[in-house]
């Protein structure tokens, strides 16, 4: 795996509040990608499983697992980027051994590093950041990291395959690439590694299911 500056990326400023904007160079204000989903999903599941376990315990395991997901993500980009990190927290112990499990186990699949913690935007329409873009088994990809508390069904991550696909369309739109494939490299806290790739016509489905949503959260907001 080698990291190859092929683009420029762009470095956007992000707005956090009831809803994630990112402010693009042409001065927009565009929803993220990850905003359109959430806004954009069917609750009901959610909801039944915060009443069967409690608010409280729910909301610990709701932010103990954005905790993780960060120190993972951090681990992952400062190995790609050779720089040294160390959280000695029990979230970060936890995340580096999950890191661990990702570089052993997906990255060696990564033949190039175009960037790492891209910015992504089509514009007029959405943005967001996805953690990598370059070639995975030998094509060009978009690569999205993400921890689990357990193992997951493919049904179970519709919503990362559509972030996949949408951050593929604003790159091809941004770079004039025809990057069709993503993957997504997963690791549950029991230390199980899961890959879901995405190309042909899966990836044609994600995108207009993405789509869709888009235009169904722009009708929410109007």
């Amino acid at each position: 795996m080698q990291l190859v500056q092929k683009y420029n990326y762009a470095d956007l400023k992000r707005q956090d509040g009831a809803v994630r904007l990112y402010l693009t160079p042409d001065g927009e204000s565009l929803p993220s990608v990850t905003t359109v989903l959430s806004k954009t999903k069917d609750k009901s599941g959610l909801d039944r499983w915060r009443k069967r376990v409690g608010e409280k315990t729910a909301e610990k395991i709701i932010a103990d697992s954005a905790r993780i997901g960060t120190a993972l993500h951090l681990y992952i980009e400062h190995y790609v980027n050779k720089h040294a990190y160390k959280d000695l927290t029990e979230i970060g112990v936890q995340a580096e051994k999950m890191a661990q499990v990702i570089i052993d186990e997906g990255l060696k699949d990564i033949d190039e590093v175009w960037g790492s913690e891209v910015h992504l935007y089509l514009p007029g329409k959405y943005a967001g950041t996805t953690d990598m873009v370059g070639l995975y088994k030998g094509r060009p990809a978009i690569i999205d990291f993400k921890q689990t508390n357990k193992p997951k069904k493919r049904e179970w991550v519709q919503d990362y395959l559509m972030q996949l696909a949408a951050y593929a369309h604003a790159h091809n739109h941004l770079f004039d690439t025809e990057i069709d494939q993503g993957v997504i490299l997963m690791c549950s806290r029991d230390f199980i590694f899961q890959r879901f790739e995405l190309t042909g016509e899966n990836f044609t489905r994600a995108l207009d299911s993405f789509m869709k949503k888009l235009d169904l959260y722009n009708k929410s907001i109007i």
